[in-house]
């Protein structure tokens, strides 16, 4: 099974943005945590991250035929993007949505999630956890969408 990793907007900020939110960990640690846990559950994994809506999309649709899940942490696109909910929708992979704070008991605005539409798991409030428990979720799936 091969998984791809999207990180969005802000997420290559991780232990410099306000780190009392997203915590003192840089965004290399999380890519080699998410490595590892992708070696201890057999699974490949490929971790990507933009700042840029259209190149999120694009590694999404560049996805199709060679990925079997995809974990997305959009940032703050996931409050405003209907391209990559479209894009998701194109791509038909199973996917789930990552967030590392819980949106939900942040400001309004972070309540309106346009991935979650689509991804048919959303784990929120979690820290790096959650990428993993996103993981262990597609692979228990078994690419079954």
């Amino acid at each position: 099974m091969k998984l791809l990793v999207i990180n969005g907007v802000n997420l290559n900020m991780l232990g410099v943005r306000e780190p009392a939110l997203y915590g003192k960990k840089d965004y290399k640690t999380l890519v080699r945590e998410i490595k590892a846990h992708a070696k201890k559950i057999g699974v490949k994994v490929a971790c990507k991250q933009s700042n840029c809506e259209g190149e999120i999309v694009t590694m999404i649709q560049r996805a199709l035929g060679k990925y079997d899940g995809i974990v997305i942490n959009p940032g703050a696109y996931t409050h405003t993007s209907v391209a990559i909910l479209d894009a998701l929708k194109a791509v038909m992979i199973p996917t789930v949505e990552v967030h590392l704070t819980d949106v939900d008991a942040r400001e309004e605005y972070r309540k309106v999630s346009y991935v979650s539409e689509y991804a048919f798991l959303r784990v929120t409030g979690k820290g790096f956890d959650g990428y993993f428990e996103a993981m262990d979720a597609i692979k228990a799936r078994g690419a079954k969408q």
